[in-house]
Order: C-alpha cells, then sequence, then structure tokens
C-alpha cells in the first residue's frame, strides 16, 4: 500500500464515490455527493485504483485532538470571556 495516501480518493472497492484514506489505508468514512456516512472496508485487494479527490477540507467529524486550544488560541482571552457569557461587547 502506498502510505502516502491521504484525503479523499475514489472509494479502490467501487462501491461509493469516494473514501477516506489514512496513511494508505482505506477507512469507513465514504461519500456519496455531499453525504458522508460509515461503511467498512472489505477484506480483499482493491478492485480499482484510487485516484485523489482534492476536496476541500476533512470529513465533518474528523477534528484534530487539539483544534479547540488552537482555536482558542487566536481569541483574545477578554473575548473569550464574552463569548462564553453569550455577550458581546458594544
Amino acid at each position: 500500500m502506498d502510505e502516502s495516501l491521504e484525503g479523499w480518493y475514489t472509494d479502490p472497492y467501487a462501491l461509493h464515490e469516494a473514501r477516506w484514506m489514512s496513511q494508505g489505508r482505506p477507512t469507513a468514512l465514504v461519500r456519496d455527493g455531499d453525504v458522508e456516512s460509515q461503511d467498512p472496508a472489505p477484506d480483499g485487494p482493491f478492485k480499482v485504483t484510487p485516484v485523489g479527490l482534492g476536496l476541500d477540507g476533512s470529513p465533518s467529524d474528523l477534528l484534530r485532538a487539539d483544534a479547540a486550544e488552537r482555536e482558542s488560541a487566536r481569541e483574545s482571552p477578554v473575548d473569550a470571556a464574552w463569548d462564553a457569557a453569550g455577550e458581546t461587547m458594544a
């Protein structure tokens, strides 16, 4: 397997329009149109060679473990306090 495969690729099993590849391995995350769902990758060899789709972003249900920390680092403590209170400075 090509470990450089990362992201949305055509489904190598030809079951869906796209399948998320991670470190060269097909995952259960699939995509048909704009709809993402789960379908475990079958055992066995690929039926077709996966082709990168160049779709923007990552799957909607996958976030980096530090995403919340990175987001809060961009926000000032004062803004964060106002946001937590559900208020804005006027």
